[in-house]
């Protein structure tokens, strides 16, 4: 037998064999076979391009701002979204988890793929109540009839690496049992595999697509999104760290009950931070609610470095407290939280402040400090700010958003399409969590229609100038260096007491201006 064929039924036996035993370990569901899985991604990323070189690439377009070439090019990106929808639905796992990101993703990709995409957030694929269960018998070691009391097979909520149901211990505690989806870490390896070789391809196709930096992140955040005993450890340590915020509830972990695939938690009730039905009806204030989750995140991000970062909707809670009636956050799924440094914490504070003050220079010096080269530094601002750069340089905190601008947002962001993408390759990586965080805050802010509150800026600012001093009097040499810089940190946050309050006596929003400090 020459050594080609000896290879080549090798090769043929090896992937036999490894289909079979890919088979054996998913209790034979074909969908979880890496080769299906493959094939199939590939099939639709060869059927979206396709579909693009049909409809707009075949074609020569005289006028590319006609009205026929913006129909068929919208109906084209529609018609690709779906497919990639589907295809993140049969899928599941990791797919879902990208998809996700592809719906919070409104200032980088075309709005037929975000609105398309976005359904994901709150109704991913469920699996049936059995699967669930036999990953609760492998990894708790007892029968669910022996653990629970009842358990309702009907989810609070599906995403992309487990379901979380409500259910009864023996001991009549209510829980909440969050169990990942069968499969999930064993198809994760395969699957970034797979989605690394496609953006490889697609980017070769189109050029302007480099989604390289989406495959890096998923790849280094997915293991500890998939270890839940680590999900729980930063619920407790969240939890600690903002002890003192009586409005903030972060659920109880239930440790005996908890593993790497099994997280057991008490049971917390509310309304998604979305449901404005809801919020009217228990009468909470939007803007208590929207000065809370903006308090809570400024601090995250600025002063302790250590950020939730995937407050969608669906993560949030809000209800009204059994205590002292006043508005409730309840913060869920703690299973990515973005570590940042104190250098990075210091830059970006100081290019927040910058921005605030329009001072072009300190924009451009802090953006490239945190990695933006060249003349990126302005388009990096609005992205930070999510507004347009005639906002940024007549004060973001000044000028107030309206459906026009977002407009302008859209259209603007498709044109510098190719920029963005340069941006996010090369930014501080620690920076691509913070911007999906921004992102995701911001639209909550849109829905709860308190996207233009003073009070916003407000709080950051004063976070900004506390972490600034902070890294100062760290690096600071003597006593006296160390009492000027506590000095001066005081007398700026004096400045912006004083700057908003007077801008809250004009614009008659004296009293939200006023519970901020006090």
């Amino acid at each position: 037998m020459s050594l080609r064929r000896a290879l080549k039924y090798g090769v043929v036996g090896s992937a036999v064999l490894g289909t079979g035993l890919s088979l054996h370990a998913n209790d034979y569901d074909i969908n979880s076979v890496g080769i299906v899985r493959l094939g199939r991604a590939g099939a639709t990323v060869f059927d979206i391009a396709t579909t693009y070189q049909a409809n707009l690439y075949s074609r020569e377009w005289a006028d590319k701002k006609s009205a026929e070439y913006l129909k068929v090019k919208s109906d084209t990106h529609r018609e690709a979204a779906e497919r990639l929808l589907e295809l993140c639905r049969t899928n599941r796992g990791v797919y879902i988890k990208v998809g996700q990101h592809i719906g919070a993703l409104e200032y980088l990709l075309p709005a037929e793929y975000v609105s398309t995409m976005k359904v994901l957030h709150s109704n991913a694929p469920q699996n049936p109540v059995e699967d669930l269960y036999r990953v609760i018998r492998q990894d708790l070691r007892v029968d669910p009839s022996d653990l629970f009391e009842s358990f309702d097979p009907e989810p609070l909520g599906t995403a992309s690496l487990a379901q979380v149901h409500r259910a009864t211990l023996k001991d009549g505690r209510e829980v909440a049992v969050k169990v990942q989806h069968p499969y999930v870490k064993g198809n994760s390896i395969v699957d970034i595999k797979t989605m690394e070789v496609l953006v490889k391809l697609v980017a070769w196709t189109f050029p302007d697509f480099k989604f390289q930096w989406l495959v890096d992140e998923s790849k280094r955040n997915l293991p500890m999104e998939l270890d839940f005993a680590n999900e729980g450890r930063n619920a407790e340590k969240v939890r600690e760290m903002f002890r003192h915020y009586r409005w903030l509830k972060i659920p109880g972990v239930i440790w005996e009950y908890t593993t790497p695939r099994v997280l057991m938690m008490e049971y917390t009730k509310g309304g998604q931070v979305n449901d404005l039905e809801y919020i009217q009806r228990e009468k909470l204030d939007p803007y208590d609610i929207a000065n809370k989750i903006g308090q809570l995140y400024s601090n995250m991000i600025f002063l302790k470095g250590f950020v939730h970062s995937d407050p969608h909707p669906g993560n949030i809670l809000v209800r009204r407290g059994e205590q002292n009636g006043g508005t409730e956050i309840v913060l869920l799924d703690h299973g990515l939280y973005a570590d940042l440094t104190e250098k990075f914490r210091y830059n970006y504070s100081k290019l927040w402040l910058s921005i605030l003050r329009v001072d072009q220079e300190g924009m451009k010096k802090y953006a490239q400090a945190l990695g933006v080269e060249g003349s990126m530094w302005g388009l990096f601002a609005c992205m930070v700010t999510g507004r347009p750069w005639n906002s940024v340089i007549h004060g973001v905190d000044k000028v107030k958003q309206d459906d026009a601008e977002k407009e302008m947002i859209q259209n603007e962001g498709k044109l510098v399409l190719p920029h963005i993408s340069d941006v996010l390759e090369k930014v501080d990586r620690q920076m691509l969590l913070v911007l999906k965080t921004n992102d995701l805050i911001r639209g909550i802010e849109t829905t709860l229609r308190t996207q233009n509150r003073m009070t916003a800026f407000w709080v950051m600012s004063k976070c900004c100038v506390k972490s600034i001093g902070s890294q100062e009097y760290l690096t600071a040499g003597d006593t006296w260096s160390k009492l000027t810089t506590c000095l001066r940190e005081q007398w700026c946050i004096l400045k912006l007491n004083l700057y908003y309050l007077y801008r809250g006596l004009v614009s008659l929003h004296l009293l939200s201006a006023l519970k901020m400090i006090f």
